[in-house]
């Protein structure tokens, strides 16, 4: 079975490797995991944190139980760096737990696309900083 293309597709230029920061941007401030997991192969590679996902069922419902736990997600991106079919970027995004304790978390991902413009590896490191609601800076 052929896999959909996701343009923009590599070797990224830094007009398009903007545009899929910002697609993934978009797609994760969605907080829908069906939209999200489709970025992604079906045979994907993942380290978020300290969990290894592997492929695109698991990446589904690992969004699922994040966006259960991490209450009013709010996700900024910035591309870091790129070059053929790699991207290197930072991110800090906002939410809260289920007691209404507000988070900050920290991070960078290192992503690698196929031919058709999908996300085979992801791997992430991010760090939490516990924040007052009155802190947010994303809204």
């Amino acid at each position: 079975m052929a896999t959909e293309v996701r343009f923009p597709v590599p070797p990224f230029t830094e007009e398009t490797a903007l545009q899929k920061v910002k697609l993934a941007e978009d797609a994760w401030n969605s907080r829908d995991p069906e939209r999200v997991c489709l970025a992604y192969s079906v045979d994907t590679e993942w380290r978020n944190r300290a969990e290894f996902i592997n492929g695109r069922e698991a990446v589904k419902s690992f969004l699922k139980r994040k966006w259960e736990k991490e209450q009013d997600y709010k996700l900024k991106k910035q591309l870091w760096g790129f070059r053929n079919d790699r991207m290197a970027v930072q991110f800090e995004y906002e939410w809260h737990d289920a007691d209404g304790q507000w988070y900050r978390s920290y991070g960078n991902e290192l992503w690698e696309f196929d031919e058709q413009g999908v996300m085979t590896k992801r791997y992430a490191s991010i760090n939490d900083l516990p924040i007052l609601e009155n802190e947010r800076k994303l809204h």
